[in-house]
């Protein structure tokens, strides 16, 4: 698999590339961060299935939902085995500020709090994907092969949830869907590269530079 090939629209739709503080924070905290990596597929799990019950008259998106609830929770099953075999126990850790920040963001109307939602999404999805890329040569063989096998998933995810923000849009008769959402996308994009780029005290999976 060409995985420069691949991430080509993953690096294009993020505002920046992961820093390489981050990188090398990153390789001295391989348990923390394997610990915050099972967090956020379990609570990518979580925030699909609640989507599905809320929002249970979209039809197309309770299929596409349900089968990233299945990866997601698959990818959370994948991390505990890896950290059970190299003998580390599961900890619960604080969340970082990353989601916190980005859902201040979603506006309080329908259906554009769901657009935003999902675009947020989308967002988190790419980050994910490239961060694996990033760290894959980056870590032990066992890692790297494990976050090379998540890119295609991860990277079709973002597309998954950039579609399904169009479906909406469209559904819902917007005036302009295609406008709304590519201004939703450019706002959120500062916010995230922001987010990466600035001084953040605590290391998480989706944190900003180690201050």
């Amino acid at each position: 698999m060409n995985y420069d090939e691949l991430m080509q629209p993953v690096l294009a739709f993020l505002g920046c590339e992961t820093p390489k503080a981050w990188l090398s924070a990153a390789q001295q905290n391989l348990p923390l961060l394997m610990q915050d990596h099972a967090n956020c597929e379990k609570k990518a799990a979580g925030t699909a299935m609640n989507l599905m019950f809320r929002y249970s008259f979209f039809t197309d998106l309770q299929l596409k939902l349900a089968q990233l609830v299945r990866e997601e929770m698959l990818h959370y099953e994948q991390v505990l085995e890896l950290m059970t075999k190299r003998g580390q126990a599961w900890e619960a850790l604080s969340a970082g500020r990353y989601a916190g920040v980005l859902r201040k963001e979603i506006r309080t109307y329908e259906p554009e709090a769901l657009i935003d939602v999902l675009v947020i999404g989308a967002f988190v999805e790419a980050r994910s994907c490239e961060r694996f890329y990033a760290l894959a040569p980056l870590v032990d063989e066992e890692l790297g092969k494990y976050y090379r096998y998540l890119l295609k998933s991860e990277s079709r995810h973002f597309e998954d949830y950039l579609a399904l923000a169009a479906d909406v849009a469209k559904t819902a008769k917007m005036k302009d869907p295609e406008e709304d959402i590519q201004s939703r996308i450019e706002h959120i994009r500062e916010v995230e590269k922001n987010l990466i780029l600035s001084p953040d005290p605590l290391f998480r999976f989706h944190s900003g530079i180690p201050s």
